[in-house]
């Protein structure tokens, strides 16, 4: 099986200095690698693509052979990492806690502690923010509109 510490390893090499980051990897049993990122001012194919490609040149398909899939993490998917939370505020979001209660309205702000959604339905200056501790929360996801 690939070491995924190996692979972690290029991964975070590749996007170091940049403003794009890795959000998941899996690496299953018969070595079918799934990479997702995302970047501060988003992502675009060439970026999967050259990290695919540094990914593909250090790997050995002779010793081990392997699927490979990079892509952005996509709007529909769930946020994982905080800073995803900071590059979406203005955006709508829908934020499920392990409590069970769901806010959906305005990403207002986004810290390393805790975020603040603006419910939706209310006057932007009436609204009180609903603020949610990171460790709070069980799925937050981005509302896409039409």
């Amino acid at each position: 099986m690939i070491d995924k510490l190996f692979v972690l390893d290029i991964i975070n090499n590749e996007l170091a200095g940049t403003d794009k980051f890795l959000v998941d990897l899996k690496i299953s049993s018969d070595n079918r690698i799934n990479v997702a990122i995302d970047g501060d001012n988003g992502i675009v194919i060439d970026d999967c693509v050259e990290l695919s490609r540094k990914i593909e040149n250090s790997l050995d398909r002779e010793v081990e052979d392997f699927e490979l899939n990079v892509a952005s993490a996509g709007l529909d998917s769930p946020l994982k990492l905080k800073r995803q939370y900071k590059k979406n505020v203005g955006r709508d979001i829908t934020v499920t806690t392990f409590d069970g209660e769901t806010v959906t309205g305005t990403l207002l702000s986004a810290d390393d502690e805790e975020i603040s959604v603006r419910p939706e339905g209310k006057k932007k200056s009436a609204s009180e923010p609903v603020i949610i501790k990171h460790s709070d929360i069980n799925i937050a996801k981005i509302v896409i509109k039409f």
